[in-house]
């Protein structure tokens, strides 16, 4: 690598976010944290601040502003709040690489800005592919902004494809652990309570991620950012339940040959090599070793149980806005899943309803995506 990447990161105060500040803290003389943004934890970005020495740093609530503020008013580092200071945040010149991090559709507008000034952007908003991707890939094109997947499975068909990219992709099979709700019935899952749910068997995420990961809608919303980032229609796009987490994707090209990414499960594997990208540099993280894994599992996904996986290929099929609105609806039904408003297994029910009675547009605008966004919201808010 030649010189040092000055590295903004949007949602540093999350697990990505937290994650990657580990591999710039071993990392020193390859990076620098430059810009840090979080949505409302301001004591963890006061302390982050205060051991990373950013240029700056971003409080998107700005009721958080002042005690940001005053608690780094002692230091040369800058602090703004707001969803426009985010914005004008990722797109100075001082910034290299933007990891978007920032959970949800909150992440898609500072994720277009960084696009639009040419950053090249470690992608860990699955969100910003699932609502705009074909209007955030043409963008990408047009300002020659390169976008470098950190989710594992993505980042798993990303390194397989290196070296490969004048083969044809006969099938791309993405992994799925199966979340902590394996195996359950319908009859069982009727009364999971959420902390069963949030207790994922080899993922340490946030909340969101995780409800989405015992629900199957996590590989549903993969599904559609994979189809998007790879150019593969989703009709050669494979869900395998692998419950170990060890394989994180795999690629069958045309000839039949099989090609995987086997690693222990770890976000700071994906998180260091979009960072170094194209080189690969020294890991402290332990190494895998097949004799401590002696069977590797794969098993069909029960698409009867878990709805939401269906829910999504049915999403990207009809296309136009109907992934946006699957995308909200599903944030609305988590949180109040999360509140004691909703079942685990009515989380489906509730995406469906709102997918079936969504006005259809073909050939949404940028615009017109975020205003379906909040017409979805503020509909299923007032239910």
């Amino acid at each position: 690598m030649n010189g040092k990447k000055h590295i903004a990161i949007l949602g540093s105060t999350g697990s990505i976010g937290t994650q990657t500040l580990n591999v710039i803290r071993r990392h020193p003389d390859l990076f620098e944290a430059e810009v840090l943004v979080a949505g409302s934890n301001a004591s963890l970005l006061i302390e982050q601040a205060l051991e990373f020495k950013p240029n700056m740093v971003v409080i998107a609530d700005k009721a958080k502003y002042s005690e940001v503020s005053e608690a780094l008013k002692a230091t040369d580092v800058k602090v703004f709040a707001g969803e426009g200071s985010v914005c004008d945040a990722v797109a100075m010149d001082c910034v290299d690489i933007v990891v978007a991090a920032i959970v949800g559709f909150a992440g898609l507008k500072p994720t277009m800005r960084a696009i639009e000034a040419g950053k090249t952007i470690a992608l860990a908003n699955k969100e910003t592919m699932v609502v705009a991707g074909e209007i955030v890939t043409a963008e990408a094109r047009r300002h020659g902004a390169a976008i470098l997947p950190v989710d594992s499975e993505h980042s798993a068909i990303f390194q397989t494809l290196q070296g490969e990219m004048q083969n044809r992709i006969d099938k791309i099979l993405l992994t799925a652990s199966g979340g902590p709700l394996l195996g359950r019935s319908r009859d069982q899952l009727a009364t999971v309570s959420l902390a069963e749910v949030l207790r994922h068997p080899n993922w340490n995420m946030g909340r969101k991620v995780t409800i989405d990961s015992a629900s199957l809608m996590n590989k549903g919303l993969e599904v559609i950012e994979a189809k998007w980032l790879f150019g593969v229609d989703t009709g050669r796009i494979e869900v395998l339940v692998h419950p170990q987490s060890i394989v994180h994707s795999m690629v069958q090209f045309e000839d039949g040959s099989i090609k995987a990414q086997i690693g222990t499960p770890t976000m700071e594997t994906p998180i260091q090599y979009a960072l170094s990208y194209p080189h690969r540099i020294e890991s402290h993280l332990p190494r895998f070793s097949f004799w401590e894994h002696p069977e590797l599992t794969f098993l069909r996904p029960d698409t009867e149980t878990f709805r939401c996986l269906p829910l999504a290929y049915k999403a990207i099929e009809r296309g136009g806005n109907i992934p946006c609105v699957l995308n909200a609806a599903n944030e609305v039904a988590v949180q109040r899943f999360i509140d004691g408003k909703l079942r685990f297994l009515d989380i489906a029910d509730y995406v469906a309803d709102a997918v079936e009675r969504a006005h259809f547009i073909a050939k949404p605008t940028f615009d017109q995506l975020l205003e379906c966004d909040a017409e979805v919201r503020k509909e299923l808010m007032n239910k």
